[in-house]
């Protein structure tokens, strides 16, 4: 009686396992990679990638997307040159072409060894101007082997900070090669950075404070960066071409007006 006992409850064990797994793969096959729920599409949030193709995308300052720029593995890369940023011989940051002021924004990013990239926001497309002149950088990085993870004020160029200006602490980016979570959030001048999770990054656009902190950085004078969002106070979402190999998926948008 003890063995058939036994008997049946390691055959419970083996059916409840097996019911789990199988609600876990139904799980992710309901949650495809750059796809939206059910739910998501209820709320209303935007697919910014298919997955398949580049669709709504293009360079900045161009109508084309550069062919540094490639679709591999269901995630959006830029191919590293190795010679530093926009080194590629048809290389360059590239935008989702279509402007938004208040909003939450997801996305997964990894980088190879040594990657640094970033996602800007509220940009404006400038002639002659770089991105970065007039957009607030969510940074990409690699931070045990790239450099910038040792510059800047304490560690205001690691991943998730808002570059060079306000470091990401918790600091808790995977290593090199893995697939982080990121988000940025607008609303009303607020502005928050999340990295896996938790909340990293929070501060306030077009404020006293956030003109002195911008007027004692390396962006001083620059009114464009300053004023980011423009008079609108709306703006491109662009990812950044630093030179090194980094993938970006599952970019989804919800306006939050």
């Amino acid at each position: 009686m003890k063995r058939l006992f036994l008997g049946l409850t390691m055959v419970g064990i083996v059916l409840l396992s097996a019911c789990g797994t199988g609600a876990s793969r139904q799980e992710a096959k309901e949650t495809p990679l750059n796809a939206l729920t059910e739910q998501e599409k209820a709320e209303g949030w935007i697919l910014l990638f298919d997955g398949e193709t580049f669709d709504g995308w293009r360079g900045y300052g161009r109508e084309d997307v550069p062919s540094a720029w490639i679709i591999e593995d269901d995630a959006i890369k830029i191919q590293g040159s190795g010679a530093g940023e926009a080194g590629h011989e048809d290389g360059g940051d590239i935008i989702f072409d279509q402007q938004f002021q208040n909003f939450e924004l997801t996305f997964e990013w990894k980088v190879s060894r040594g990657g640094n990239s970033g996602v800007f926001y509220l940009a404006q497309e400038i002639e002659d101007l770089p991105i970065w002149r007039s957009a607030p950088e969510y940074q990409i990085l690699d931070n045990v082997n790239h450099l910038d993870a040792r510059l800047g004020v304490d560690g205001n160029r690691k991943s998730a900070s808002l570059y060079d200006l306000i470091p990401a602490k918790p600091q808790n980016s995977k290593p090199y090669g893995e697939w982080n979570t990121g988000s940025v959030i607008i609303y009303r001048g607020t502005v928050v950075h999340f990295q896996n999770g938790e909340n990293v990054v929070e501060y306030h656009l077009w404020t006293p404070a956030w003109e002195e902190m911008v007027e004692n950085s390396k962006f001083a004078g620059w009114g464009e960066f300053i004023n980011a969002g423009g008079e609108n106070r709306m703006g491109y979402i662009g990812l950044q071409d630093h030179g090194d190999d980094v993938w970006f998926r599952n970019l989804k948008l919800k306006i939050l007006d």
